[in-house]
């Protein structure tokens, strides 16, 4: 199996890293079981390629494993560009954080105050509710928006797809895992800031966290280092993945990028560099219904407690990928894991690598 791999050497980073930014070369401890891990599980899953991307303090490392495009025989590697499929959420999430932070955005409010032209419900939805999936808007109903085609240029027209619909349940009596919701959040985040919500992801989340591929996938446009989709058939044969547009939905699942920017994501937010350290404790606290049950989900992340420790991640799946970004919520411990399989196995995979790095 062929892969690339990179240390970040310290002369590197501090070419390409503001210097508030800088991290140290590092070789994981453990790195042939980390390999032996990730071979394992692509075998067992027919993964034809795979990146993983791991931080352990202030350091990073990653490497690719199999093939990016199987037919031209391109080798997966650090730089390797995946969908991150809802993986997008939290980094929407952390922006709408920012915006309360800085009191721009009122978490509280209905969300019209924000997008005036949301039709009103039989209830108010706030940004809270939405964050944490307890605002009632429903997700995909049919293939046929899962596998959408159609190109949309803004964030407002996608909004048609489900505004007139009704709400799944009262806002805050249920969780009700949505990409909708959180398409109505890049709304909300465009009316709070006044700007578009690349724009502000771009200065104030890609930018301070040294996210340098991140970017809204397009059918269209030419990305440098993406890889090809896959899935199996029924016979377990591997075959080209159809390629949808997901301009319908881009705060919530439309993003691209490497392994290594998603652990540069979760460093600087563990770091305090894009939100204050009492705000990403709420972020990181499950949310509580109107009857009092809590959830399992914070602000934009699920959370679970497994082995006395405490866990913070999320989860991508889309057509031709498989994604997971996980980190340990009270010590400097990250993995990014990202598969050109759908339905590839990479949640597993990212907990064995992070406890592998725990010992």
């Amino acid at each position: 199996m062929r892969t690339g791999k990179v240390w970040l050497a310290p002369i590197l980073l501090a070419a390409v890293w503001p210097a508030a930014c800088q991290q140290r070369a590092w070789a994981p401890p453990r790195v042939e079981e980390i390999h032996a891990a990730v071979r394992r599980t692509m075998a067992r899953a027919k993964i034809p390629g795979l990146t993983v991307a791991v931080a352990r303090g202030g350091a990073l490392w990653s490497q690719g494993y199999g093939q990016a495009d199987v037919e031209n025989s391109v080798p997966a590697t650090p730089s390797t560009v995946y969908r991150l499929g809802s993986i997008s959420k939290p980094i929407t999430a952390v922006a709408v954080l920012q915006l309360a932070e800085r009191g721009r955005l009122d978490l509280d409010v209905p969300v019209q105050q924000y997008v005036p032209g949301f039709p009103a419900k039989p209830w108010p939805i706030t940004s809270r509710q939405l964050l944490g999936h307890l605002g009632g808007i429903r997700h995909y109903k049919s293939l046929e928006e899962v596998n959408s085609t159609r190109h949309y240029e803004d964030l407002f027209t996608p909004l048609e797809i489900f505004a007139n619909d009704p709400l799944v349940a009262e806002p805050g009596t249920k969780f009700s895992y949505t990409t909708y919701g959180y398409v109505l959040l890049g709304a909300v985040l465009e009316g709070a800031a006044g700007m578009p919500f690349l724009e502000y992801l771009r200065k104030n989340i890609f930018e301070p966290a040294g996210m340098k591929h991140i970017q809204a996938d397009s059918v269209h446009a030419i990305i440098p280092h993406r890889a090809r989709g896959y899935r199996l058939t029924r016979a377990g044969a591997l075959e080209n993945c159809d390629l949808a547009d997901t301009s319908n939905k881009i705060p919530g699942g439309g993003l691209s990028s490497t392994a290594l920017d998603l652990v540069r994501f979760a460093v600087a937010l563990k770091d305090g560099k894009l939100l204050q350290a009492a705000t990403i404790e709420q972020m990181f606290s499950p949310q509580r219904l109107k009857d009092g049950t809590l959830t399992r989900y914070g602000l934009g992340w699920n959370l679970l407690e497994s082995g006395g420790a405490e866990y913070v991640l999320h989860g991508g799946g889309q057509q031709g990928v498989a994604t997971m970004l996980l980190m340990e919520r009270r010590r400097p411990l990250v993995v990014a894991v990202m598969a050109n399989l759908e339905r590839a196995p990479v949640d597993e995979l990212a907990i064995e690598i992070l406890e592998l790095l725990r010992r």
